[in-house]
């Protein structure tokens, strides 16, 4: 629920409405659980449409979405885990309940990039034109899938004064804030961050299909992994919940190693004019290595 607290001034207090969507007896839909399954549907449809304007079969893509929900959304539940194992370890019931959240983006690209190299390989295909058509509909789906957080009020930032905050129920605060009311929205700040991460490739993705230079082949992927990761780094660093290992967040750890890489990795495609190591031989491939 967004509530507008004045007409006059920019002012917005986030309450969720709770978890669940809809409850008749045995059955339960979970707001979670939704957002994830529209943002699978809805990236598919995607990549499809970027795939037929490259002229690629739409139907690979199609295949391919398979292969990433089932590598991706265990590995994401499974990294969460095992980074918070003094607590499921207690609760082991609890491993298996994902429509209450604790998924971590970070395990699904790994789950998900394994899940894609396998594809690649089987169908002979290049692993970052794959990634290229991909990456807008990842930015996407974790834009739409951050509203998830939002609904079971979980991955807030610290209490928070502004005119913009988030309600948070006694009994869903960290203990050591227990007394305050509103957060930082942190799962607001993501969601608008990958949006525009999305406008940005996507404007990229066009700019080939307008008569100017088109890019080379994993720009895109690379752009996704170094805008993506910028803002995560700042939002992480207002996020109470965030997996530690010792006193490090572990997100902004992988999210700078991942900005290392994607610029090593433009640096490679347009400083040294080489194309990207790939796991399927140029020579092996059946779609169109050149520039794009």
């Amino acid at each position: 629920m967004l509530e507008a607290m004045s007409p006059l001034t920019l002012a917005f207090q986030f309450t969720s409405p709770g978890a669940t969507l809809i409850e008749l007896g045995p059955l339960i839909i979970r707001w979670y659980g939704l957002l994830i399954a529209s943002a699978v549907l809805i990236g598919v449809s995607l990549s499809q449409y970027l795939a037929k304007r490259r002229n690629v079969d739409p139907n690979l893509l199609g295949d391919l979405v398979i292969w990433l929900v089932i590598g991706a959304i265990p590995a994401a539940r499974l990294y969460y885990v095992l980074f918070e194992w003094k607590q499921y370890s207690q609760h082991p019931e609890q491993i298996i309940a994902i429509w209450n959240g604790g998924i971590a983006i970070h395990g699904a690209i790994i789950g998900g990039t394994l899940a894609a190299i396998i594809f690649s390989r089987i169908q002979k295909i290049s692993f970052w034109q794959l990634a290229d058509l991909v990456a807008p509909s990842l930015i996407l789906g974790q834009a739409i899938g951050r509203w998830g957080n939002f609904f079971n009020s979980e991955a807030f930032g610290d209490p928070t004064d502004l005119p913009w905050k988030l309600y948070i129920p006694q009994q869903r605060r960290p203990l050591n804030f227990i007394n305050f009311e509103y957060f930082h929205p942190t799962f607001l700040y993501e969601s608008l961050w990958n949006l525009m991460v999305l406008g940005l490739l996507l404007t990229l993705f066009f700019r080939g299909l307008k008569g100017k230079p088109r890019l080379k082949v994993g720009t895109l992927a690379l752009v996704y992994m170094v805008a993506y990761s910028l803002g995560r780094v700042w939002i992480e660093g207002l996020r109470t919940d965030s997996l530690m290992i010792g006193p490090l967040r572990i997100a902004q750890i992988v999210s700078l190693s991942a900005i290392s890489l994607g610029l090593l990795g433009l640096a490679w495609l347009y400083l040294l004019r080489r194309p990207l190591p790939d796991v399927v031989p140029a020579e092996s491939q059946q779609w169109d290595t050149r520039s794009e």
